[in-house]
């Protein structure tokens, strides 16, 4: 699963950076990605690199091959950030969280201008961030399909805390 994290939410990245409670960064540690204030990562700092387990919150992990995969953990930081969004019914919300892909019938709204293969935030009807995906069908695209037709492929959801608690890296 890689989701590309400019894709989401692309100039907006910048926000992430230089908030209002401090500068941010990100962080390389052992092929992942960490995400952490400037404060803490001085702090962590005064530890050997090999005895750092982990710090700040994971982002995603760079794969052997040098894809970049992104975890659900960093939901919470892009979702508010995102350009491209869907929303979906009610019906539609479990099977997301189930790792179904979006189908038409299961669709409620989508962000306007939003391109084929464009990275998206799925959210509900009640605006809360349930993962991430990809658009399979542009925005005009979407408007005429069939209620069976696939409109995001299923990346990440935050029901995978639950599905694979044993595996989790």
């Amino acid at each position: 699963m890689t989701i590309n994290c400019e894709s989401s939410i692309g100039e907006n990245i910048r926000l992430l950076l230089e908030r209002p409670d401090g500068l941010y960064c990100f962080r390389l540690h052992k092929d992942r990605v960490y995400y952490m204030s400037e404060a803490l990562m001085r702090h962590a700092l005064s530890f050997p690199r090999h005895a750092l387990i982990s710090v700040g919150t994971c982002f995603g992990k760079f794969t052997k091959s040098g894809k970049f995969h992104l975890h659900v953990t960093a939901l919470e930081f892009l979702a508010p950030y995102a350009q491209h969004k869907i929303w979906l019914k009610a019906s539609m919300e479990q099977q997301f969280l189930y790792g179904h892909h979006v189908l038409k019938s299961g669709l409620a709204r989508v962000t306007e201008n939003t391109a084929k293969y464009q990275g998206v935030v799925v959210y509900n009807m009640k605006d809360v961030p349930l993962g991430f995906g990809a658009a399979a069908k542009s925005t005009a695209e979407c408007r005429h399909a069939d209620p069976t037709a696939i409109v995001a492929f299923h990346q990440a959801d935050i029901g995978q805390y639950i599905r694979s608690e044993d595996t989790l890296t």
